[in-house]
């Protein structure tokens, strides 16, 4: 019986042994498993720090500055590039002078008609500001380029016809057939008959222009020379912002584009009318505000200042005065006053006394026909 007892505590010791072995191995597991979640965080911190110091690849740079191809050209600029084209002002803070184009497009309508004996369509398709070197650069050739003077404002425009416009208004002048396409001969110079029509219909279209800013300020449009390089066209700095305002002319299967370059500089004189509200065509006048603001101008209270006598002294001998100093006036009881409204003098007469105050007698009024005038 001993001998079992003695047996069965060797075999719980041996089954200790074993529990040992088990604990031993796992915590070696656990380490194991700790020594894999540093690893794992040791990898995400390079993972990170490769992250910041990764460099741009071509096309994330072409995003960043702002010459992304995807967008085809014809959409909005972003990035630097949408940056420095933000310095060009737009053509929205001068609001009159889209009524005058407005009021060009009508007058160019029947003006054409007149011009080529057809029916002419003539629509205003977008207003538009950018530098004068980029709108160069963007005309497509071959064009003719009309340079043109603003007299009274003593700066320079420019007038660009395009191919399809120049090809049909010679086939409409020549006697073309309706009906058909205008015939196309590139790659040749322009004729002098085709120069010829051209500058005739360069003529109608800055009358129509002179007629259009006519109501906001006179102004003479004058022809000035024809070109076909756009190079001989340099009428201001490359960098100079302009407006350009682009036109759609159909004479029923025909036509073609016609556009009208103003720097800012050449609208300089006239920014300030340019820059005035409108209602309809009345250009910047209300009726009902200036008759409202004449009726209270009547009603306006002005203070009235009665001025006896004027003398000019030093410095010295004002400042010399003391309480009981006098100052003798030069006035007399039959001596002329002014009667004054701030600095303005209005009226003359004479001092009196009704009842217990003072009063002044008007006798001249040619102060205030004098200020009038």
């Amino acid at each position: 019986m001993a001998g079992d007892g003695d047996g069965g505590a060797a075999e719980g010791g041996g089954g200790g042994g074993g529990g040992e072995e088990d604990g031993g191995a796992m915590a070696a597991e656990w380490e194991a498993m700790l020594g894999a979640g540093d690893g794992g965080a040791a990898e995400t911190q390079a993972a990170v720090a490769k992250d910041s110091t990764r460099v741009l690849n071509q096309d994330e740079i072409d995003s960043l500055l702002g010459f992304d191809d995807d967008g085809g050209g014809a959409g909005d600029k972003s990035g630097i590039q949408a940056i420095l084209n933000s310095a060009l002002v737009s053509y929205e803070r001068l609001p009159m002078l889209e009524v005058v184009f407005d009021r060009l497009v009508r007058m160019m309508s029947t003006s054409m008609r007149n011009f080529t004996s057809d029916n002419v369509e003539v629509s205003l398709d977008n207003i538009l500001s950018l530098r004068f070197g980029d709108y160069l650069n963007s005309i497509p050739l071959p064009a003719m380029l009309a340079v043109f003077k603003a007299e009274e404002w003593d700066n320079f425009g420019l007038l660009t016809v395009d191919s399809s416009l120049i090809y049909s208004i010679v086939d409409v002048l020549l006697g073309g057939r309706r009906g058909t396409a205008a015939m196309r001969i590139e790659g040749r110079p322009y004729t002098t008959i085709e120069r010829n029509l051209v500058e005739r219909m360069v003529h109608v279209v800055l009358s129509d222009l002179s007629a259009a800013f006519d109501p906001l300020s006179p102004v003479t449009f004058r022809f000035d020379r024809l070109e076909t390089n756009p190079r001989f066209a340099t009428i201001s700095r490359p960098s100079n912002a302009a407006i350009v305002a682009k036109l759609r002319i159909d004479m029923e299967d025909r036509g073609g584009r016609l556009e009208l370059l103003l720097p800012y500089a050449t609208l300089e004189p006239v920014r300030e009318l340019l820059l005035q509200m409108f209602m309809g065509e009345k250009f910047g006048r209300d009726s009902i505000w200036e008759t409202h603001l004449a009726e209270e101008l009547w009603m306006t209270e002005v203070e009235l200042e009665a001025v006896l006598d004027e003398q000019v002294m030093n410095l010295r001998d004002v400042l010399a005065w003391k309480p009981g100093s006098k100052l003798t006036l030069n006035a007399t009881p039959d001596s002329h006053i002014d009667m004054r409204c701030g600095d303005i003098a209005l009226f003359r007469g004479r001092m009196g006394r009704k009842g217990q105050h003072i009063a002044i007698q008007v006798d001249d009024t040619s102060r205030r026909d004098k200020t009038k005038g």
